[in-house]
């Protein structure tokens, strides 16, 4: 039997490995996608590789994760429940895509998984997979062993002379990549309990940033960033070049209650320094070009395009439509945004654009044309039309029907 696993190194994958052979008597591809997490896979494939693969893929997805995935997301505006910026969330598709791919060409018998039995990214990883090929096997290693905790893990581990992350310095699980990086598990799972400052790996403690605040200029065209400061870079690369920037001026952390789609709250801690300046720096364009009842409309569709990621529904025909509704109204987000990095915050300094719907001769307080403001008047009697038959009628229920 040959199954392909999604192998990050880490301390479920690691022991997953080990355990599918010896359950299954299978012959384990590794695959491993470089999303940016930025760890030594030289290292991971050495360890897949003691653990017992047959084989090591990996490949360098980081163009193709920032263009095809992170980016419509942020055109979207995508945030799950009004402060997850859905950075791990948004990785499960393009893996599980590539994993199936492998399969396919490796004519396995099987893709299999580490996610527990009790996330997310067990219904991301298969959503996907089936979306994509229907009749396709999916190993859940968790749903069906015998280990009922981490603890379990780190002592088969330790029985299998596996290398293990996880250890009483960090009592938690991390995941990393270009958009963010996310802690939970451990010590965390204490929702009052402060999540202590040597978790953080991207960000400074805002109170240690620089005293001298950045300003970085970011350049849109038709909705998505192509420039900071001027120089143009390719999406991973741009998404990169925030982080550092960003992460030095303590943007970007989030510490989240969250509601999980398989029914449960869980509390996640996340840095998402790049995306933050990005998300504050498309909202601040959008809202110089876009139409008054678009804008309202997109806002509309916020919550569930942002609910359909967290869900693992990335492939599913809704989100590919509502992709498409927006990505309609972005044509006109073009133009440049100044945003202030200073001591974890991303403010918004100032916007243009040549598209822009922003008429100071219409908007100015002093003497301007194209607008009589005795108009108004009319407008105004207009709009409160029913207000004032309401209150009519409840002053004097005969008063109703009357003229106004």
């Amino acid at each position: 039997m040959r199954i392909v696993l999604a192998y990050s190194g880490g301390l479920d994958t690691s022991v997953v490995l080990a355990w599918l052979r010896e359950k299954y008597r299978a012959e384990v591809i590794a695959y491993t996608a470089d999303i940016g997490q930025e760890e030594d896979l030289d290292a991971v494939e050495e360890k897949a590789s003691r653990t017992g693969a047959s084989e090591f893929i990996r490949e360098d997805l980081q163009e193709v994760f920032a263009r095809e995935y992170v980016f419509p997301m942020l055109r979207a505006n995508a945030v799950y429940e009004g402060s997850y910026l859905l950075g791990t969330s948004i990785a499960r598709p393009l893996i599980a895509k590539r994993l199936v791919a492998i399969a396919q060409e490796c004519e396995a018998d099987a893709i299999a998984h580490g996610a527990t039995g009790k996330g997310n990214d067990q219904v991301r990883f298969e959503i996907t997979a089936y979306a994509l090929k229907p009749d396709i096997r999916i190993i859940a290693p968790w749903r069906e062993w015998e280990f009922r905790s981490r603890g379990d893990l780190i002592a088969y581990a330790k029985a299998h002379d596996i290398p293990i992350p996880v250890t009483a310095e960090k009592p938690y699980s991390i995941d990393r990549n270009l958009l963010h990086t996310s802690y939970e598990g451990g010590i965390l799972e204490d929702p009052w309990r402060e999540p202590p400052e040597e978790i953080y790996e991207r960000t400074r403690a805002p109170k240690d940033a620089p005293d001298e605040p950045r300003i970085a200029t970011i350049g849109y065209e038709g909705g998505d960033a192509v420039s900071v400061d001027g120089r143009r870079l390719a999406p991973h690369d741009l998404l990169a070049r925030l982080n550092a920037l960003a992460g030095e001026h303590g943007v970007g952390r989030a510490d989240v209650v969250e509601n999980r789609f398989v029914g449960m709250k869980s509390r996640g801690v996340y840095e998402t320094p790049g995306g933050t300046v990005l998300h504050a720096a498309h909202r601040a364009l959008q809202s110089l070009v876009l139409d008054r009842e678009v804008m309202r409309l997109r806002e509309s569709w916020i919550p569930k395009y942002a609910e359909l990621v967290y869900n693992g529904f990335w492939f599913a025909p809704e989100r590919e439509a509502l992709q498409s509704a927006i990505d309609k109204t972005e044509s006109d987000v073009t133009g440049e945004v100044r945003i202030r990095l200073f001591k974890g915050t991303a403010t918004v300094l100032g916007r243009r654009s040549p598209r822009s719907l922003y008429d100071p001769a219409l908007a100015t307080f002093e003497e301007g044309s194209g607008y009589d403001q005795a108009d108004a008047t009319g407008f105004i009697r207009l709009n409160a039309l029913r207000l004032r038959v309401r209150a009519r009628r409840d002053a004097d229920p005969n008063a109703a029907g009357q003229g106004a």
